[in-house]
């Protein structure tokens, strides 16, 4: 119990700092804001330069916090206090500039820091503050998806941020998003992704048994009816990595060219299928 919380803990306080100098170091000295609620506290920190931009990311979160205090879980709620009462303090460091000249190269590498310290803190049982306390209370209350909350707040940034400083300027901040967003998905997914297959074929038994022999990967059986013939069949369920994928594919190609296949990406893959055998 105790190791989780300390692990916790430092996974937050490890981000925050990641993700302050991200800010200090790259955002601020090229005038960029960020998404969600860290770009509003930039912004207003671009207004009224003699506030510290630690001290107005803070204050913004406090009526959230509020607000969220019956809509989320007491265990999120603490951590996520003590993650932005960290990231506060640590965009107040004196964190070095880094110093590049290239704007489009600049927006890159704050992406690249800001998404594997936002990472490492989602890797959490909390958060920084910010608009996930706001996304959960939305979800919670009328049902809006967090995506949703996310994509129309940093919306309103963008277009703000294009009308308030310059159409260059936010097309930059949309490059630091895109790259934050890509490298966070990363750090929290890693780099193994894998990818579940879905398999309809009338020679199922001999791919089942291929698949199982060649790749070494568990099959689930599923009895299945066609929805035009009414005819009986199967459909095969696995979960592969993504080098494994393209001899799956050369697997039912040879078996059976006409065999329907269909590919998904998944978030997360845990456990083990019937008689223990791994799917992953």
């Amino acid at each position: 119990m105790l190791k989780d919380i300390l692990t916790n803990l430092f996974l937050i306080c490890l981000g925050s700092v990641i993700c302050a100098a991200a800010i200090k170091g790259i955002l601020i000295p090229n005038q960029f804001i960020s998404g969600g609620i860290t770009g509003l506290a930039l912004i207003a920190y671009y207004i009224f330069p003699v506030i510290p931009i630690g001290v107005i990311y803070f204050l913004m979160n406090i009526p959230l916090y509020v607000l969220g205090w019956l809509s989320i879980g007491q265990r999120f709620f603490w951590y996520s206090l003590v993650g932005l009462i960290v990231f506060s303090l640590a965009v107040m460091l004196p964190i070095p500039v880094f110093h590049i000249n290239d704007k489009t190269l600049a927006a890159l590498l704050a992406g690249i820091i800001s998404g594997g310290g936002s990472g490492i803190i989602l890797r959490s049982k909390g958060s920084a503050g910010g608009l996930d306390i706001l996304s959960i209370m939305l979800l919670k209350r009328y049902s809006i998806r967090l995506g949703t909350t996310v994509l129309a707040f940093n919306a309103c940034l963008l277009i703000f941020a294009a009308f308030r400083f310059s159409l260059e300027s936010a097309l930059y901040v949309l490059i630091y998003m895109f790259v934050t967003s890509q490298v966070l998905n990363v750090v929290v997914t890693g780099l193994s992704q894998r990818k579940a297959v879905m398999i309809v074929s009338m020679r199922w038994a001999d791919i089942n048994r291929q698949i199982i022999d060649k790749i070494e990967r568990g099959v689930t059986i599923v009895r299945a009816q066609g929805g035009f013939t009414g005819q009986e069949t199967h459909i095969l369920y696995s979960v592969v990595t993504f080098q494994e994928l393209s001899r799956l594919k050369d697997i039912v190609r040879q078996v059976d060219p006409r065999a329907f296949v269909v590919v998904t990406e998944t978030m997360e893959v845990m456990g083990y299928g019937i008689g223990n055998q791994p799917h992953w």
